[in-house]
């Protein structure tokens, strides 16, 4: 009996991830993106598309049953405002066209500040650039749903990290400088709580839906995380687990507006404060109940994470 075979549209940190658990569980995979990836595992193999061509991705998907989107757009607000929309709009008309369900990889974004733990029933807020995109991508497969076009399964993580995850609070700025012996440079405050999911539990989550029921679909699902801590525990780890001093670096609120004019990063971050200045806590209760909830134990991934860095 041939194995079934599933696209993944995006080879990013999530996407790689997402590839690898699902070869070793004997799928076949398809890659979708426009250039080939330089490495793929056995039992993945490529094929062109580019995710903004509904027509493109059609020829690529085929007869699949299930369409992972696991796509990154660079950290840039009018990119996020013009091609997010763009993106799920596309793909939207190719799994409805084929007759596949959609697995999104998801973020927290479209929820914006908010003052108490995150739950999947929170409405798609307007606010800031990068939220508004992300409110807008969440509304439109909801209506593919509510229409009965698109069956889709929306899986959002907070902040992920693991080894080869470098644009993360987990990531060059923080682990990556203690590593080189520098400070963690951390936004506003280090002593939030502030919820991570290690990149291995993210991919892991978005096989369990693309493996689940059509009636675990049409709602978003939260990745479970490991008890939360503060930036400045998750860094006290890191530290330790390299055998370095921990320093930290708080660039305090107030800096932002002149700092934004020389680090494009504080620039495209200022509407991502809410991520920053209070604590950021995701309850994933709901999946837990449905699914699983052994999330990778911070010890173990931020050690592991740490020891990328220190070899890099």
């Amino acid at each position: 009996m041939d194995r079934e075979v599933i696209p993944v549209i995006g080879y990013g940190p999530v996407g790689r991830e997402v590839t690898a658990q699902l070869t070793e569980k004997g799928y076949g995979v398809l890659v979708i993106q426009r250039r080939p990836p330089t490495v793929l595992p056995e039992g993945a193999r490529f094929a062109e598309g580019d995710v903004m061509d509904a027509g493109g991705l059609v020829s690529a998907i085929g007869a699949a049953r299930t369409v992972i989107l696991a796509i990154g757009i660079p950290y840039d607000g009018k990119l996020w405002a013009r091609d997010w929309p763009r993106a799920m709009a596309s793909t939207l008309d190719a799994c409805e066209r084929l007759g596949a369900r959609l697995v999104f990889v998801d973020n927290l974004y479209l929820y914006g500040p908010q003052d108490r733990p995150l739950t999947e029933d929170m409405p798609p807020v307007d606010y800031g650039v990068k939220p508004k995109a992300r409110a807008e991508v969440t509304r439109l497969w909801q209506r593919a749903a509510e229409d009965g076009r698109v069956k889709t399964a929306a899986v959002r993580a907070p902040d992920f990290y693991g080894p080869g995850v470098q644009a993360s609070i987990l990531g060059f700025a923080t682990i990556g400088n203690l590593a080189a012996g520098k400070p963690a440079q951390v936004i506003a405050s280090a002593d939030y709580p502030h919820d991570v999911a290690h990149v291995r539990d993210f991919a892991r989550a978005v096989v369990t839906l693309a493996e689940a029921p059509d009636e675990d679909f049409n709602q978003a699902w939260h990745v479970p995380t490991a008890p939360t801590q503060t930036m400045r525990e998750l860094l006290t780890i890191a530290a330790e687990a390299l055998g370095v001093p921990m320093k930290i670096t708080v660039l305090p609120q107030w800096l932002a507006p002149i700092m934004q004019i020389f680090i494009p990063y504080i620039r495209e971050a200022r509407d991502m404060h809410f991520l920053f200045d209070r604590p950021y806590v995701v309850d994933s209760r709901k999946f837990a109940k449905r699914f699983w909830s052994d999330a990778t134990p911070l010890e173990d991934g931020i050690a592991e994470t740490a020891r990328f860095f220190a070899r890099e």
